[in-house]
């Protein structure tokens, strides 16, 4: 991979109206620092809803600040978005995650940094 940040996001926003991006920077060819969330349409983000944390944690165990910050470590850790396993409750972010992460990493292969814009993954 090519040193330099890299920045995938999905083209529309989800059925919650939440628009996802990841950024990426590479030095030496490893990841080294990761920034995963979602934005809405006022660019507010979604790590720092606290009213969409507090229903998230009650109905599926998990919240954005929690699952975001794992997937992110993740990918440090294992440079690898096919090598990271759902977290329970956040199953549906994980698969727009490895989209954005394996669509960020093909750019930082081919150095193009340009955004690359992805189409969610259906549900």
């Amino acid at each position: 991979m090519h040193d330099g940040y890299y920045t995938a996001e999905a083209t529309d926003f989800d059925d919650e109206g939440w628009k996802p991006f990841i950024t990426v920077y590479v030095s030496d060819n490893r990841i080294v620092t990761v920034e995963y969330n979602a934005r809405d349409a006022s660019g507010f983000i979604k790590s720092w809803d606290v009213d969409y944390t507090r229903r998230m944690r009650d109905e599926a165990g998990t919240y954005p600040s929690k699952y975001i910050r794992a997937y992110a470590a993740a990918l440090l850790d294992k440079q690898n978005p096919a090598w990271i396993n759902a977290i329970p409750g956040a199953e549906k972010s994980h698969i727009l995650f490895k989209a954005l992460s394996e669509a960020v990493i093909s750019q930082a292969i081919t150095g193009d940094k340009s955004i690359v814009f992805i189409e969610l993954p259906a549900n």
